[in-house]
């Protein structure tokens, strides 16, 4: 029976094959979904930026193209980023108003670029182990909240608000319930209160995406995961009310709108950076203020990324500070919004298959041929299919069970989660993960006055089997201990036998159980044996 329960465990984990070739069958149906979803949003926060729509295109194809091979995330996707919709705007702005005008304010991205570079070479991204894992997956469930309430407009065809900011409350949730309620008040008919085409498209979506993949032959479908479905179904669906009943289809403000007018007219009207004003202080302040929001966006979203890889793969953070960097100098010289690592499109990417940075790649790619020569094709696919794709994907990210268990948890993980999850909602991401962290670094000292940490590790060498590599855990293990567990775990030696010893742990942070579980999991696909002893199990608390 152990055998095989250990057997179902081990299945799903078969190792990713080596080369972007071999995993092109998973790579390719992600990108096309990772590119659906991204459409939208480049447009929307171009939108909310106070920018010309062709900007953000820009940087989601510069984030495609350029960032993924640079980086060394395989799952990660980058583009334009909501948080930053409020620096963009004010950057934007006339300098009469305050702002650098539109050219001076791409030389502060082209500048923020640079800074990022440098802050890879000083070795800063070394910040992003230490983000507690209550607060990253309190991010994780505000932004599947955020995600819910702002798909609401477009699931029900009120397509006047598009994915604005990472606020809720602010100007998310309470706003599509104004819009409701107005809608609901003067007009007396139901069906005349929502467009039922795109109620319709987003109902059926939601259907599809839940009962998809509890159907066999249609799960082993890899090639045609359920988001492309939807989207597919959904471009059907409205092409057969235009054919039959047109006035229950979507059209305009329903549907993707991109700008067609071909290469010619879309290199006319690429913007460039005033050089003329590299000396402004004013420049300079909006540029490090992008660099420094948009590289702890990014370290936040990469670390959030590789917790949801199926295989827990570790981003080197200082690589990815500079793959950002370059993507930022590119962005800003051809006319782009600043960008990040997205959550939102990475978490998409990973729902539908992606292995390897080739679906990154790739959609960035196809963001580029639709802006060329494909806008009369995109311009068919209905807001609301794509709304059903992400409001599945926020259920994913603040399912129920996420809440149960964090709050089963000891008062130093779940109150940290709560507080980060209001916070986010209330306020911003930035904002909310930065009271998120002050709460869990309140718990950590109150923690760390009473206990000290620090790890013991001795290796023993078998020539008859290979290396034997034994990990003593100290008497109290913090999660200041995080990033150096998280080193020696990834650095250990491909077939080596490593026993790890929590016999004489008298305390173990969740945050570093949760990174000793994983690894034992997936230890298998680098051909390591792993035993653990005495560990506990993440749901047992971290005592023992």
């Amino acid at each position: 029976m152990s055998t095989g329960t250990q057997n179902q465990e081990a299945a799903p984990l078969e190792r990713v094959a080596p080369g972007y070739l071999a995993n092109l069958r998973h790579d390719v149906p992600a990108s096309v979904v990772v590119f659906l979803v991204a459409l939208p949003l480049c447009l929307g926060i171009a939108l909310a930026s106070d920018a010309p729509p062709l900007s953000g295109l820009i940087a989601g194809v510069v984030g495609g193209v350029v960032v993924a091979w640079i980086s060394r995330s395989a799952l990660a996707v980058s583009g334009p980023a909501a948080g930053l919709t409020t620096i963009v705007a004010a950057g934007i702005a006339l300098e009469s108003a305050g702002g650098l005008g539109y050219r001076g304010f791409l030389l502060a991205v082209v500048l923020a670029g640079v800074f990022q570079i440098g802050f890879g070479f000083v070795r800063a991204g070394l910040v992003a182990y230490y983000f507690p894992s209550s607060v990253i997956k309190g991010m994780l469930a505000a932004i599947g909240l955020i995600l819910i309430g702002k798909q609401i407009s477009h699931a029900t065809g009120f397509d006047d608000d598009w994915e604005g900011d990472l606020t809720l409350f602010h100007s998310g949730i309470f706003e599509e319930i104004e819009h409701l309620k107005a809608a609901l008040s003067h007009i007396g008919s139901f069906f005349e209160a929502f467009h039922l085409g795109a109620l319709a498209v987003s109902m059926v979506g939601l259907v599809v995406l839940i009962v998809w993949p509890r159907i066999p032959k249609v799960r082993d479908l890899k090639w045609l995961p359920a988001p492309l479905a939807v989207v597919l179904i959904g471009i059907g669906l409205n092409e057969l009310l235009l054919a039959t009943a047109p006035s229950f289809a979507m059209t305009g403000e329903h549907l993707v709108q991109l700008p067609e007018g071909g290469l010619g007219e879309l290199v006319q009207e690429l913007s460039l950076p005033d050089f003329t004003r590299v000396a402004d202080p004013a420049v300079f302040t909006t540029a490090l203020t992008i660099a420094l929001v948009a590289s702890i966006e990014t370290l936040l979203c990469i670390e959030a990324i590789d917790k949801l890889d199926p295989y827990k793969r570790s981003t080197p953070t200082n690589r990815e500070l500079v793959a950002q960097g370059v993507g930022n100098v590119c962005a800003g010289m051809i006319g782009g919004l600043p960008l990040t690592a997205v959550i939102v499109r990475g978490s998409a990417n990973i729902q539908s298959g992606g292995r390897t940075r080739m679906s990154a790649f790739l959609h960035g790619v196809w963001l580029l041929l639709a802006v060329v020569l494909l806008p009369w094709l995109i311009n068919r696919v209905p807001l609301a299919a794509l709304a059903a794709v992400l409001l599945h994907v926020g259920y994913k990210l603040a399912r129920i069970d996420l809440f149960k268990h964090m709050l089963r948890q000891e008062i130093d993980q779940w109150v940290p989660f709560v507080v980060t999850v209001i916070a986010i909602l209330v306020t911003d991401l930035l904002k909310g993960v930065g009271i998120g962290m002050a709460v869990s670094v309140f718990f950590l000292l109150r923690r760390n006055l009473q206990v000290p940490y620090f790890i013991h590790t001795r290796e023993q060498h078998e020539e008859s089997d290979g290396q034997h590599i034994h990990i003593e855990l100290s008497e109290n293990v913090s999660f200041l201990n995080k990033a150096s567990v998280n080193k020696v775990l990834h650095q250990l030696p491909e077939g080596s036998v490593v026993e790890i010893d929590g016999r004489t742990a008298h305390y173990i942070h969740p945050d570093v159980l949760e990174l000793i579980h994983e690894f034992h999991e997936t230890a298998h696909t680098r051909n390591i044996k792993c035993t653990l002893i005495e560990i506990p199990d993440t749901e047992a608390g971290p005592g023992h």
